[in-house]
């Protein structure tokens, strides 16, 4: 039987730098990685496929990555898992010793059971397979009408992606307004408006009954009556965590269905570790069980995984998902990291929100300045910050990523309007007027009303 140090199960975002920082960490160690995919796509690409980046061969991850790090890479399936034991059973048979064992399973599309024509020739779900979705985007190739159920990230990219070749794209999504479970009502509008301006049609709001159509779906009826015309429907309406093989090892899970880590990511075997989408979450800031999957959680998981296999150390320890997103739709952008004001108040966090509108270069009068709009939720009695809201262009996705790091350092507000910031005319809002520090500003003079 053949034997490895370190055996990470899973080859995208969570197993790729699980595996990279496993021999970072532990140079002397043999690490292997095992994945079924030929090819593994990135993840936050796959949307962009379908538009902007014309095929899957230009948002495929290079093996190299691995290569160069010295981890070695297998081609396989894991079928079952012994803890006790410290072995793994491939799919041909064949068996590998561990010492140490990285689950990176990630998480499968849902499909809703109550549903019919999920067997449909022409109704899609978006997994993470090249062939699969090489095989979607040659049938929507003679498509010129698409319904997408689910108006979350990866559906809003998706219809935007597939409208801008001209064909007719709806929406159909349960919640009043797209990515409302990210933002707050008023910027969710924004996203609508300019998905509208894009050609994408919403119905929010709404549920599907069925999807229409023998064999073949040609349409999707809503609850409302209507039926939206379909040569193809395509299903985002979330994933699951892919913790089967984790269960069927006898390795606990939670009840939303994620293998149960603690802060060092070493699930309830102390040589078995677990990092991404499979992986239990909680919330860093209420510290309820969160269903967040984001491929830059994973990396950050992973990464504590790989640090902690050998040692643990608590400075190298996961405190809490903070839920950092972003998206693009044409030349718009929306961040958000955090608690939405909305969830803020369902949590009971007594909160006070500042908002600030200004332009990311200055003066506005530059090539390419696009207006920049700062929310901020923060606590009342403490100040501290919970969460944030970001609209503009391209620094939008920076300034989230600063908002997050904010977050976790459980700044003030107090500590960001004395914060020292450098800032450039083409690079950045200007010193006078900037959306973080002003939005900032909005919540102090807040706060002052009320705990006078």
């Amino acid at each position: 039987m053949n034997q490895t140090d370190v055996l990470v199960v899973g080859g995208s975002a969570a197993g790729i730098v699980a595996a990279t920082t496993a021999k970072s960490f532990h140079p002397d160690k043999r690490v292997m990685l095992v994945r079924r995919e030929k090819q593994v796509l990135v993840p936050c690409g796959i949307p962009y496929m379908f538009g902007t980046l014309e095929n899957s061969d230009k948002n495929v991850i290079p093996d190299a990555n691995l290569e160069n790090a010295g981890v070695e890479l297998v081609v396989d399936e894991v079928d079952a898992v012994d803890p006790e034991q410290q072995v793994c059973t491939f799919s041909n048979g064949s068996q590998i010793g561990f010492e140490k064992l990285v689950l990176a399973t990630g998480s499968v599309p849902i499909k809703p059971g109550w549903l019919n024509g999920l067997d449909f020739d022409n109704v899609f779900i978006v997994p993470k397979s090249k062939p699969y979705l090489d095989s979607l985007m040659t049938t929507l190739d003679n498509c010129q009408q698409v319904v997408v159920i689910g108006g979350g990230f990866i559906g809003v990219e998706l219809a935007d992606e597939i409208a801008r070749n001209g064909r007719q794209v709806s929406i159909v999504e349960l919640l009043p307004h797209v990515l409302s479970l990210a933002f707050d009502d008023e910027l969710c509008i924004r996203a609508e408006e300019v998905l509208t301006r894009r050609g994408v049609e919403l119905k929010c709001g709404q549920r599907v009954v069925r999807i229409e159509g023998h064999d073949r779906a040609t349409g999707v009826k809503l609850d409302s009556g209507e039926v939206l015309d379909a040569d193809a429907v395509i299903l985002s309406v979330g994933y699951r965590p892919n913790s089967d093989l984790a269960r069927k090892a006898g390795i606990q899970c939670n009840e939303m269905g994620f293998i149960k880590v603690n802060e060092y990511m070493r699930t309830d075997y102390k040589n078995i570790f677990a990092a991404g989408d499979c992986a239990e979450k909680f919330s860093f800031i209420t510290r309820t069980p969160k269903g967040t999957m984001l491929a830059s959680t994973s990396g950050a998981e992973a990464r504590i995984a790989g640090m902690n296999l050998y040692q643990l150390s608590k400075l190298r320890s996961f405190q809490g998902t903070i839920s950092i997103f972003c998206t693009a739709i044409g030349q718009n952008a929306f961040g958000a990291a955090g608690v939405t004001e909305k969830l803020a108040a369902e949590r009971g966090f007594e909160i006070v929100t500042g908002l600030f509108e200004g332009v990311d270069s200055h003066p506005a009068t530059l090539p390419d300045s696009r207006p920049q709009l700062v929310k901020l939720i923060a606590s009342v009695d403490s100040g501290i910050l919970l969460g944030g809201e970001v609209v503009g262009g391209k620094s939008t996705g920076e300034l989230t990523n600063l908002i997050g790091f904010l977050i976790q350092n459980r700044m003030t507000i107090d500590g960001i309007l004395t914060s020292q910031i450098g800032t450039h005319p083409l690079l950045t809002a200007s010193p006078t007027a900037y959306p973080l520090i002003k939005a900032a500003e909005v919540i102090a003079k807040k706060r002052k009303t009320v705990l006078a």
